[in-house]
């Protein structure tokens, strides 16, 4: 692996165009692109205050920035540095931003969730969607940008409509049988909307494109349900992560559930390989130095290494108790991720913060268990194949596949905390980000 130096960032603001030929970042009001490959500077763009949010178009070639305390959206061209776009919500407010498949039109939701605005950059026509809900995903598109659905709160009820993108004219409403909808999601074929409940009520709803209630599923009542869920690639299979620390699997044919996935806090099954990262710490006797080290060439003398030892079976991992009066409980499934090939599931229960499980989807198995020394902030798949990229919030990326697992020091002086990542399109590199930083790492060809 090699490493590109340290740039400013803020927000964890850096994305990867779609089409993998620039990388957006952010530096308080100023938008920085740079070119994905050799990180030259592109091109600089200055907004009207500090930006809260980024997005690309599909097609790589505007950028949206959100400033939500000003109500503003600016929209900046690749193609024509000189044009760009400015949208006031004024007094309504902004909450939320995001652009539609086509890359032409862009949604806004304003304050209290009032409604959602959308914007045409080519005929600069307005058109408005009605009482949208206040949820944490209550709009989704399907993947061939085709239909978009919205989660809707009307009357004390909750609806959903389907609107075709193209011109914005609505197919479908129907209302749910949801006490309080919490988030929709497309399958990835996108013939089967999921729609599931509040963490107060454990259901999940599937319907058709048309509207029909395809199946409804619950596993247990009269305790915290749903915390996560996560389509296959194929569309075969759904994850659905909960408070009871379990992932349960539905199949696409009846939707009824085929599997669950425990997390108990030993693992015991001698089929399952666990990864255990223990710390080397470098031998160097301070007191023979005849001069205070300086903070760069003390992070580099003295940074601890660490590397992965495979424990023996039974292996009894760390865990917390979590504060049953406070709201939202560090308990449960929190995340939940396939592999782009189907292969492998990762999930992290939130109880174990610092295990990453990896489950083998062809064998309903557990296959892998990461033991890390500091909790798990954030893990992704490779888009191209079975390899998974973890941060635990210090100056190392991990990086695991079915052939071993390995933990590679950032390279740099000072502290570079790694709260997130994101991989290029083509897999040969990540973007990991910290608070104020974020770097570039480049796998060779060989690790490929």
């Amino acid at each position: 692996m090699n490493f590109s130096e340290l740039f400013r960032l803020s927000g964890l603001l850096g994305r990867y165009s779609p089409d993998g030929r620039r990388l957006a970042s952010c530096v308080q009001y100023r938008l920085v692109i740079r070119d994905a490959t050799t990180l030259q500077l592109v091109q600089l763009y200055t907004c009207l205050d500090q930006i809260q949010y980024i997005e690309w178009s599909s097609d790589s070639l505007f950028i949206l920035c959100a400033m939500y305390k000003r109500g503003i959206v600016q929209v900046w061209s690749l193609e024509q540095p000189d044009w760009h776009c400015k949208i006031d919500e004024g007094s309504a407010g902004l909450v939320a931003s995001c652009w539609s498949p086509d890359g032409r039109h862009i949604l806004n939701t304003t304050e209290f969730h009032l409604r959602i605005t959308v914007w045409s950059l080519c005929t600069k026509s307005v058109s408005y969607i009605k009482y949208p809900k206040a949820c944490q995903q209550g709009v989704a598109f399907t993947k061939d940008g085709r239909y978009m659905a919205v989660a809707e709160r009307r009357d004390c009820k909750d609806f959903i409509s389907i609107f075709v993108c193209s011109d914005w004219h609505l197919l479908r409403h129907f209302d749910t049988e949801t006490q309080d909808l919490f988030g929709i999601e497309w399958a990835p074929n996108g013939c089967v909307l999921a729609a599931w409940d509040t963490c107060l009520e454990y259901k999940i709803l599937l319907y058709s494109l048309d509207g029909r209630l395809l199946s409804t599923y619950r596993a247990y009542e009269w305790s915290l349900g749903i915390k996560s869920i996560a389509w296959s690639p194929s569309s075969q299979f759904l994850a659905i992560g909960s408070y009871d620390e379990k992932v349960r699997i539905l199949n696409h044919v009846t939707w009824k559930k085929i599997t669950e996935f425990e997390h108990p806090a030993t693992v015991a099954s001698t089929r399952t390989i666990v990864y255990k990262e223990v710390e080397k710490s470098p031998s160097v006797e301070t007191e023979r130095l005849s001069f205070p080290p300086t903070r760069a060439l003390a992070s580099s003398l003295f940074s601890t290494q660490s590397k992965y030892d495979v424990s023996q079976v039974p292996v009894s991992l760390q865990c917390i108790k979590p504060a049953a009066d406070r709201a939202n409980p560090k308990m449960g499934i929190g995340m939940l991720a396939f592999s782009p090939d189907n292969c492998f599931l990762a999930t992290k229960n939130d109880n174990i913060p610092n295990a990453v499980w990896i489950w083998d989807i062809q064998k309903l198995k557990l296959f892998v268990v990461l033991e890390q020394l500091c909790a798990i902030q954030s893990f992704q798949w490779d888009p191209r194949q079975p390899r998974l990229a973890v941060c635990t919030g210090n100056s190392k990326v991990y990086v695991w596949s079915p052939a071993g697992c390995v933990s590679v020091q950032v390279p740099g002086e000072g502290d570079f905390q790694i709260m997130s990542l994101s991989w290029h399109v083509s897999g040969d590199s990540m973007a990991l980000l910290s608070k104020d930083n974020f770097c570039v790492c480049f796998l060779e060809r060989e690790e490929v």
